[in-house]
C-alpha cells in the first residue's frame, strides 16, 4: 500500500500538473518539483514542495517521480540521456508519465526502466483544467497490473476515473481514443452553436435543450458556454491538441485505421494555430465557423 510518507518528483507544472501537484501535497505526500524557472514554481514551493534545479537531483532524490510535460521529445529529454529519470532514479523507484505521448514511446521506457530496476506506468489523464483542479480526472493506465495496484491511492488523489487498460503503452492507446472522440466533437459543438445563432436563437437556452439529450458531451457542457461568453483561455492549449491529434494520426495509420473526422479537426485546427490561436483554449476552434 502506497504510504504518503512516500516522496513524490513532480516534472512540468503547467495547467495541469500544477493543479495536480498541488492535490498530493494537500493529501500530505512530500512533493518535490523540477521546472526549468524556480519562478513557475513559487505557488507550489510556498505550499511546502521543494524546488529542485535538475532533472538527475530530482530522480535521485524520490521514491516517485510523476511526469506531465509537453512533446514526446520533452518525454524522451527528461527520461533518457546522463541527466535524464532513468540513468538517476534510485532502484525500486516508481516512474509514471501522465503527459498525452507515443504509445511506443511508453513501451521503450517501460522496457528501460525494468532494466534497472524501476517500475514504468504510462497513465495520461482527461478532464482539463477543471478536472485537474477538482481531482477528478480520468487516467488512463498501462503498465504492471501490481504497480498500478501499488500506485492507486496516488492516482486516487488526481483523479475520479481510474481504469488500468493493460500493458505498457495500453494507457496512451486509451488516450488516443479520447482525443480521436473530441476531434470530430469539436466540430459539431461548434457548427451547433452558430447554427443556433444564425438561426436566431439563444445558444445559452439551446444549450440547455441539447446538453442532456443524445448529444450530451464535456466538451458541449464544459466548453460550449465558454465559446458563446467568448472566453478562449486555455483549459488546454490548441498547440498540445494538436500535438496529440497528430500523435493519434500516426498511430490511426500504424495499426491500419480509417480516421476521416480526426484529420479534417487536425487540418482546422492547424488553420486556427496559423491565425495566432496556439496558446488559446481549444474552444477557440469556434473562430473559424463564427465569422
Amino acid at each position: 500500500m502506497m504510504h504518503t510518507n512516500k516522496t513524490i518528483g513532480f516534472i512540468g507544472i503547467g495547467v495541469m500538473g500544477k493543479s495536480m501537484a498541488k492535490n498530493l501535497l494537500d493529501a500530505g505526500f512530500p512533493v518535490h518539483i523540477y521546472t526549468r524557472t524556480k519562478e513557475k514554481a513559487k505557488v507550489l514551493v510556498e505550499k511546502g514542495a521543494v524546488w529542485k534545479k535538475s532533472v538527475d537531483g530530482l530522480a535521485s532524490d524520490v521514491d516517485v517521480i510523476i511526469t506531465m510535460v509537453g512533446y514526446p521529445s520533452d518525454v524522451e529529454a527528461v527520461y533518457f540521456g546522463g541527466k535524464g529519470i532513468l540513468e538517476n532514479a534510485k532502484q525500486n523507484t516508481y516512474v509514471i508519465d501522465m503527459t498525452t505521448s507515443k504509445p511506443a514511446l511508453a513501451e521503450k521506457i517501460s522496457d528501460e526502466a525494468s532494466k534497472r530496476g524501476l517500475f514504468a506506468l504510462d497513465a495520461p489523464v482527461s478532464g482539463g483544467d477543471i478536472g485537474a483542479q477538482n481531482g477528478t480526472l480520468s487516467i488512463m493506465i498501462g503498465g504492471d497490473t501490481e504497480v498500478y495496484q501499488e500506485l492507486l491511492p496516488l492516482f486516487e488523489v488526481m483523479g475520479s476515473n481510474i481504469i488500468h487498460q493493460g500493458k505498457a503503452g495500453a494507457g496512451q492507446h486509451t488516450k488516443l481514443c479520447n482525443q480521436i472522440t473530441i476531434a470530430s466533437n469539436m466540430m459539431g459543438v461548434c457548427e451547433a452553436i452558430v447554427y443556433a445563432k444564425k438561426a436566431g436563437l439563444d445558444p445559452e437556452r439551446v444549450l440547455e435543450s441539447i446538453t442532456t439529450g443524445a448529444a450530451g458531451s464535456w466538451s458541449l457542457s464544459n466548453l460550449a458556454p465558454r465559446m458563446i461568453k467568448g472566453d478562449y483561455s486555455p483549459g488546454f492549449f490548441v498547440k498540445h491538441f494538436i500535438k496529440d491529434m497528430r500523435i493519434a494520426l500516426e498511430s490511426a495509420k500504424d495499426i491500419g485505421v480509417l480516421t476521416p473526422g480526426l484529420e479534417l479537426s487536425l487540418e482546422l485546427y492547424t488553420e486556427l494555430a496559423e491565425l495566432g490561436e496556439n496558446n488559446s483554449g481549444t474552444q477557440a476552434l469556434i473562430k473559424l465557423f463564427d465569422k
